[in-house]
């Protein structure tokens, strides 16, 4: 009877067990389809509120990243502010000798105890530099040399005086000269803006292989007492002008020199008031293999080029007008200007005015 009792048990537990299977496997589907449906009302109800806050969200990431690189901005400004008012204090002894009339090399010895080094006098390496053509400084320099002969920081003309020694390139392109910042002005007593040209008290020349005056802008530009083998004037635009060069014999021209001929001088993105080549006082000429002077950008006198004798003399796409009207003629070329060959093209007449000044640190 035990035994029948306890097969009957078995019998009922198989049954159970095999019933909760069999209603597992029938109501598993049924339960997937539920969870599945389920999700995707959960999804489609969410969306709205996901796309609602995502900007959000993004704007808040964007703005602490801005916080953190403005915090790093900020760091690196005050930093370097405090390096430059340490720059300031250490090159102070320097500036006072300067402001007492020393040169800038008895300057720079005083304080070194006469350390000279090549190509200029340093101190630190960083405070005190000699002033360079290469560099854009203002100053005296008697080619080919890169070092001003005169230097002061109430002299702010760029003037080449040129010697015996024939120059290989002269290059000064992109520069500001005269009044065209404010409070700028043409030193005392000059009326050019640009002179470049021999000496008329010495009867000197400048010889140039190729002069190339292109993209400048002057008020006036007057060209005088010229002798080129080849004459191209073009494209210029002027607020009147007078073009007349006249017939001449000259021969075609290119200075050498081998190694006796200095290297360049080559200089750009300077501001002066008055840019200034010369030949020498002497009866010597100045010679340059090939002279450029492009895109400066004046205003407050004349561009005047005069006294030179050129292999090949061009006047390309420059801007010239006072806004004085057509009637004056800004652009003139004079009838001492002579070449064998002439190219005359699109030179137009334009009414323009003066450019405004802008201030220094715009």
């Amino acid at each position: 009877m035990t035994a029948l009792i306890e097969f009957t048990k078995l019998h009922i537990r198989a049954l159970r067990w095999a019933g909760m299977w069999a209603f597992r496997l029938i109501y598993a589907p049924f339960q997937f389809i539920y969870w599945f449906a389920k999700s995707i009302v959960l999804a489609v109800l969410a969306t709205p509120r996901i796309l609602w806050s995502l900007p959000v969200r993004t704007y808040r990431r964007l703005s602490r990243l801005r916080e953190w690189l403005l915090v790093k901005v900020e760091y690196l400004q005050r930093e370097s502010q405090r390096w430059s008012t340490t720059f300031a204090i250490l090159r102070f002894p320097y500036t006072a000798l300067l402001k007492l009339g020393f040169n800038p090399s008895m300057a720079a010895s005083l304080l070194i105890g006469g350390s000279v080094a090549a190509g200029g006098v340093v101190v630190n390496e960083v405070v005190l530099t000699e002033k360079s053509f290469a560099r854009g400084d203002s100053g005296i320099y008697s080619a080919p040399s890169d070092i001003p002969t005169m230097w002061s920081e109430t002299f702010n003309t760029l003037r080449i005086d040129l010697g015996s020694v024939p120059v290989k390139t002269i290059e000064i392109s992109d520069v500001s000269v005269g009044d065209i910042y404010t409070g700028s002005d043409l030193p005392s007593g000059a009326t050019t803006a640009i002179d470049i040209g021999g000496t008329d008290s010495a009867s000197t020349f400048l010889e140039v292989g190729i002069f190339t005056f292109e993209r400048n802008r002057c008020d006036t530009l007057l060209i005088e007492s010229v002798s080129a083998h080849t004459l191209i004037i073009e494209e210029n635009v002027s607020d009147g002008q007078s073009i007349s060069p006249g017939a001449g014999t000259a021969r075609p021209r290119r200075i050498g020199g081998g190694h006796h001929m200095a290297d360049a001088m080559v200089t750009q993105s300077g501001t002066y008031d008055r840019i200034w080549i010369q030949a020498p006082t002497s009866s010597v000429n100045g010679k340059v293999d090939e002279l450029t002077i492009s895109n400066a950008f004046t205003r407050g006198g004349q561009c005047y080029l005069h006294d030179i004798k050129a292999g090949t003399f061009i006047v390309r796409q420059n801007e010239i007008g006072e806004g004085d009207g057509l009637a004056d003629k800004d652009f003139t070329i004079g009838t001492t200007v002579t070449a064998s060959v002439i190219q005359n093209n699109d030179n137009v007449e334009v009414t323009m005015a003066l450019p405004a000044t802008v201030s220094a640190d715009s």
